[in-house]
């Protein structure tokens, strides 16, 4: 039997690849479509349509969260999440955008792992339009 090797996934599930955002118009694209909130962090997903492209996905924190050390470790920490637990639920065809938030930092890994996970699978519930809403006065 081969041992495995330092980085392999050990979970049975199957190996999908994620492709990365780079470039400011695709980040910015995204934040047209739909957001996932979280107390971790917010997930924007946008479809494309396309459903033979492969998922792909960008991370944001922002400088108010912490010095350069902070937010790399911050995003480190998502993208092992994302590796880890996370890559086999994105949807061919859509892009994600992960927006930290600064409990990112502290928070124990394996709830890191769920939440992302949780989010990414989970779509938001619809919300009634601001006309159909009723205030008691």
């Amino acid at each position: 039997m081969p041992e495995k090797m330092a980085g392999e996934l050990t979970n049975e599930r199957s190996k999908q690849t994620v492709g990365r955002l780079k470039s400011r118009p695709q980040f910015l694209a995204v934040r047209q479509g739909e957001k996932r909130r979280g107390s971790l962090f917010l997930i924007e997903v946008l479809d494309r349509k396309l459903t033979d492209a492969e998922p792909r996905v960008g991370f944001t924190v922002t400088k108010k969260h912490g010095n350069a050390v902070e937010r790399n470790r911050m995003r480190r920490r998502l993208k092992e999440a994302l590796r880890l637990h996370a890559g086999f639920a994105m949807q061919p065809g859509h892009d994600y955008v992960v927006v930290a938030r600064r409990d990112v930092l502290t928070a124990p890994f394996e709830k890191l792992a769920s939440e992302l996970a949780h989010r990414i699978e989970t779509r938001p519930k619809p919300r009634r339009p601001e006309t159909d809403r009723s205030r008691k006065v």
